[in-house]
């Protein structure tokens, strides 16, 4: 899983509907580059999360990287802060099993009512949660849920 957060998680993403549109699309493609397999994401305003597969972090990683310097260009030159530090830290964990893996989806899902933006998963426009509830169902997910429970999942670094 990747994750990366605006610096001191000022909201930079959320600034318009578009910015986080725009940065949905475009980390997606830089993700799926990467990647073999996406299972799982969010953009939230400050912060996102990618749950994926790939045998190439270090190109994903640089490829991040990138594209953390092409938005934060774009974003402070919309709104005339050139200099302003957009990025910080972009970690990858690894998923280390079975349980994990599935926690780290319902964590993912899950985030944006975390952090008090929706109350139903599917209510987040910047999110695979629409789509993963549809193609696994209502009924499976909250089964999942309920025997990967997130737990503690994130706390003392995904933060508000």
């Amino acid at each position: 899983m990747v994750t990366a957060a605006c610096y001191e998680h000022a909201p930079i993403i959320g600034a318009s509907f578009v910015r986080m549109t725009d940065c949905e699309t475009e980390l997606l493609a830089v993700c799926a580059a990467w990647a073999s397999t996406i299972y799982a994401w969010c953009v939230l305003p400050n912060h996102y999360h990618v749950l994926l597969r790939t045998d190439q972090i270090a190109a994903l990683r640089a490829a991040l990287g990138q594209f953390h310097g092409r938005t934060a260009y774009q974003w402070n030159g919309a709104e005339q802060r050139r200099g302003r530090k957009v990025w910080f830290n972009c970690v990858e964990r690894l998923i280390e099993s079975h349980g994990h893996f599935w926690a780290s989806v319902n964590y993912v899902h899950h985030n944006p009512v975390k952090h008090r933006y929706v109350t139903r998963w599917q209510e987040w426009t910047w999110s695979s949660a629409t789509a993963y509830l549809e193609n696994l169902g209502t009924e499976r997910a909250a089964q999942l849920w309920h025997e990967f429970p997130i737990l503690n999942y994130g706390e003392g670094w995904d933060k508000d």
